[in-house]
């Protein structure tokens, strides 16, 4: 067993958005935690490869994004569910935290 104390990468830059893996080395998922700064968006993208993953808030809001300009109300406690195939990004009204599941990683 592990355990990650998420309190521990709470940083911000400036404009930009910070990334901390926290399993790296996983066959079977990575987990990713991506702290974007108000106003910062974490573009649409895709991949190109089966398997799920999931965006957790775990602090502030924004929207969770998608294809054709799909934009879903993120808060904290919000948790987005998706194929990974499926087009999914992130944007940040307020200083923002998310997790990122990816099973099987990439």
């Amino acid at each position: 067993m592990k355990v990650l104390d998420l309190n521990t990468t709470r940083e911000f830059t400036e404009g930009a958005m910070k990334r901390f893996f926290l399993v790296e080395d996983s066959e079977f998922f990575k987990i990713i935690n991506f702290n974007l700064k108000a106003g910062v968006t974490f573009p649409v993208h895709s991949h190109d490869l089966d398997g799920e993953l999931s965006i957790q808030v775990i602090e502030g809001q924004g929207f969770f994004l998608g294809e054709n300009g799909a934009e879903i109300p993120a808060k904290t406690g919000n948790i987005l569910i998706s194929e990974i195939r499926e087009p999914h990004g992130v944007r940040a009204e307020t200083d923002m935290r998310i997790v990122v599941t990816i099973a099987p990683p990439i």
